[in-house]
């Protein structure tokens, strides 16, 4: 495919954030991403800007959010009218809440009147029925496998990796043999100094263990990008921005359009969490990152909902 025209490991160091409208810059100096808190005005001069949206649970109905078609909307608008226009947007899966045809066809309505070319991976939650084929029938042309596929943009390599087809132990991702065979080959001729930006569901780290927040084979995956000096990893799943530095990976995780989950070490577990009347916008958002040629920097900016 390809669109030119256009719990955490004791020595890892894992930092959580609830972000209102700030945002981070990532500037990469001899492969090692460094980072310091930007505006959105310092962030917008870039060569050009994608969107993430996640977890947008098409079909959810439960108090902590009864509209949840709405608050999607609400998260395509503030992408849609953003002052530089997105090139694109993904979507790092849970697009629907149980798979059905129509939670898919409303998501792909909603998607398409963004006028974005949108790029999007499987949650756990869009393969509950037919064995991912229901999925795959929508968002599956010119991929491979469950769903995986790789681009080029400005320069940039992207990757869509599928975790949820094959799940482990406690809920945990997996990419599985035949998938990581693929990526080897698919980075094995780029240039050291191409940045790499891959997506994917559940964070390809681990964030949660016992929660199943992590990928159980990620570790591999990341050993095939460890001789690129700049690669982001975004993902969904867990309904919160948190963030990791590991060498040259910088791990970026999504707030859900939908509704929140609870904090590791401090819920009992996952899942939607209520919030105060009225706040619910404030615990949802969107992310931009724009690639800023001119310094080899990302600038990962999350807005909430509340803005």
């Amino acid at each position: 495919m390809n669109v030119n025209a256009m719990a955490p490991d004791r020595r890892g160091f894992l930092k959580c954030m609830s972000w209102a409208g700030s945002a981070m810059l990532w500037t990469v100096a001899a492969g090692v991403p460094r980072s310091r808190l930007i505006t959105e005005a310092e962030a917008a001069g870039g060569d050009f800007t994608f969107a993430q949206v996640s977890d947008s649970h098409i079909g959810f109905d439960k108090p902590v959010n009864t509209n949840v078609t709405a608050t999607f909307q609400d998260a395509l608008r503030q992408v849609a009218m953003a002052p530089a226009r997105p090139a694109f947007l993904i979507h790092t899966g849970d697009l629907t809440h149980l798979s059905k045809p129509g939670e898919f066809d409303t998501v792909s309505q909603l998607l398409g009147g963004t006028g974005l070319r949108s790029f999007t991976v499987p949650g756990e939650h869009d393969v509950l029925e037919e064995n991912g084929r229901s999925y795959l029938n929508r968002y599956g042309k010119e991929t491979r496998g469950d769903g995986w596929y790789s681009f080029d943009v400005g320069g940039v390599h992207f990757i869509g990796l599928v975790n949820v087809v094959n799940l482990q132990g406690g809920g945990l991702g997996n990419l599985g043999n035949e998938q990581l065979e693929w990526l080897e080959r698919d980075v094995a001729h780029l240039g050291a100094s191409t940045p790499i930006v891959v997506f994917a569901h559940i964070p390809l780290w681990m964030v949660a263990e016992d929660w199943g927040w992590g990928t159980a084979d990620g570790a591999r995956a990341l050993s095939y990008l460890k001789r690129f000096g700049s690669v982001t990893v975004l993902n969904g799943h867990i309904h919160q921005v948190m963030q990791k530095v590991e060498g040259q990976v910088t791990f970026h995780t999504a707030r859900s359009t939908a509704f929140p989950q609870g904090t590791p070490g401090q819920a009992k577990g996952p899942g939607p969490v209520a919030v105060p009347p009225g706040a619910l916008k404030a615990y949802l958002g969107t992310t931009r990152v724009t690639l800023v040629r001119s310094d080899a920097a990302l600038a990962i900016v999350d807005h909430t909902l509340a803005e």
